[in-house]
C-alpha cells in the first residue's frame, strides 16, 4: 500500500516533485511519464502512474490561449455513420467552447501504442472511442493523467469500469426481422457485421429471436458475417442470391451493407422489393435517397455521440453520472420491403 503524500502546494494539488520523491525518480522522469514518452522503463512507468492515479494528480490548467479538445478515435473514418457521430460530438463541444480532434487508429477495436503517447501529449479534455476497447495499460495511463474516456458501441461486453454509450441492437435486429416475417417472408438471409463485435452479435441474436418466436427454422446457410461496408454487403449478398434456394428477403446489419445488397440484386436481375426485400440498419441520411428508399432500423447515432460527449464532460468535472447508457432504436419503413413474390 502506497503511503499518502502531503499536499504542499497552495492549491492542495499533489506536485510533480512529490510524485518524483515518492517514486524515487527525477522530476524529468515523471514528466516523461506524464507526456507518454517511451524512454522510461516499464516498471518505473507503472510505479509513477500508480502514484499519479492514487493521489489524484491534476495538471496545471491550460493557458487561456490553448483550445480545450475533445478527441474522437475511430479505427477508420470512411463510414457514413462516422459523420453523424462527429456532428453529435461537435454539437456538445461548441456549446462548451471546446474543439474536436479526430484520430484514426488504423487498428481494429483498440488504439495502437503510438496513439496513447500522442494523446497524452495533446492533453485533451477527454477521449471518445468508437467500436473500441481499451487495454488495461491505456486505461491506467489516461486515469493517472485525469483524462476521462467514454466508448461508443464497445467492441466487447461493456466493462463495469469503462463508461459507454450504445443502442438497443438486439431490439433493432428483432424489429427488422419481425417486419419481414409480418410481410410473409420465411426464407430470410442476414448479413451482420464482424463476428468479434458485440453490436453485430446482438443484431444477429435479435434476428434469431424473431425467427424463433414466429416458429420459423433458421437456415444457417443464410447467415453471413460481413464488415459493415458496401463491398462486404455486395460479396455476401452475391453468395446468398446465387443459391438455387435464395432468400426472399435480406436483413443487412448496416445501411452500407444494404447498398451492397441492392447492387447485388441488380446484377442478378432482381427487382427491389418485388423479387427481394431488403432492410438495413443505422438510418444514415443516404438511406432515404436509395432507389427504392431503404427500410432500415434507426440508430440514433448523433444522439449517442451527444450523450457520450456530455458524459465525458461530467466525468471531467467530477460530477456524478451514469456510466452505461443504451438508447432505443426504431424501425423506419420505406419502399425496399414488400410481401414475397408468389411462387
Amino acid at each position: 500500500m502506497l503511503p499518502l503524500m502531503r499536499d504542499d502546494d497552495e492549491t492542495g494539488r499533489v506536485t510533480l516533485a512529490q510524485v518524483a520523491e515518492k517514486a524515487g525518480v527525477s522530476i524529468s522522469t515523471v514528466s516523461k511519464v506524464l507526456n507518454g514518452r517511451q524512454d522510461v522503463s516499464p516498471p518505473t512507468r507503472v510505479k509513477v502512474e500508480r502514484l499519479l492515479e492514487t493521489h489524484g494528480y491534476r495538471r496545471t490548467p491550460k493557458s487561456a490561449g490553448e483550445a480545450p479538445l475533445i478527441e474522437i478515435v475511430f479505427h477508420e473514418l470512411e463510414s457514413t455513420w462516422a459523420m453523424e457521430l462527429i456532428r453529435g460530438v461537435e454539437n456538445v463541444a461548441v456549446a462548451n467552447d471546446a474543439s474536436v480532434v479526430l484520430t484514426e487508429s488504423g487498428t481494429r477495436h483498440a488504439p495502437n501504442p503510438d496513439w496513447i503517447e500522442k494523446v497524452l501529449r495533446r492533453r485533451p479534455l477527454g477521449v471518445i472511442l468508437v467500436f473500441s476497447s481499451l487495454p488495461l495499460e491505456f486505461k491506467q495511463q489516461l486515469r493517472s493523467r485525469a483524462i476521462p474516456f467514454v466508448i461508443i458501441d464497445p467492441a466487447g461486453d461493456p466493462e463495469t469500469d469503462v463508461p459507454s454509450v450504445g443502442s438497443a441492437n438486439w431490439s433493432g435486429g428483432l424489429a427488422a426481422t419481425r417486419h419481414l416475417i409480418e410481410n410473409g417472408h420465411r426464407r430470410i438471409g442476414i448479413i451482420t457485421g464482424p463476428e468479434d463485435m458485440m453490436c453485430s452479435l446482438a443484431r444477429l441474436d435479435g434476428f434469431r429471436s424473431a425467427m424463433s418466436m414466429a416458429g420459423l427454422e433458421i437456415d444457417t446457410d443464410l447467415v453471413r458475417f460481413g464488415d459493415f461496408h458496401v463491398e462486404g454487403g455486395y460479396s455476401r449478398a452475391m453468395e446468398l442470391l446465387q443459391r438455387p434456394d435464395r432468400p426472399t428477403a435480406i436483413f443487412a446489419g448496416s445501411d452500407l451493407q444494404a447498398l451492397g445488397v441492392l447492387e447485388a440484386a441488380r446484377v442478378n436481375g432482381l427487382r427491389i422489393p418485388h423479387d427481394l426485400s431488403v432492410v438495413g440498419y443505422d438510418d444514415v441520411p443516404l438511406a432515404q435517397w436509395t432507389s427504392p428508399a431503404l427500410t432500415t432500423v434507426h440508430q440514433p447515432l448523433k444522439k449517442m455521440a451527444e450523450e457520450a460527449a456530455q458524459m465525458l464532460l461530467r466525468l471531467r468535472a467530477g460530477e456524478p453520472t451514469i456510466t452505461r447508457l443504451e438508447l432505443a432504436t426504431s424501425l423506419v419503413v420505406r419502399k425496399s420491403t414488400a410481401p414475397p413474390p408468389r411462387s
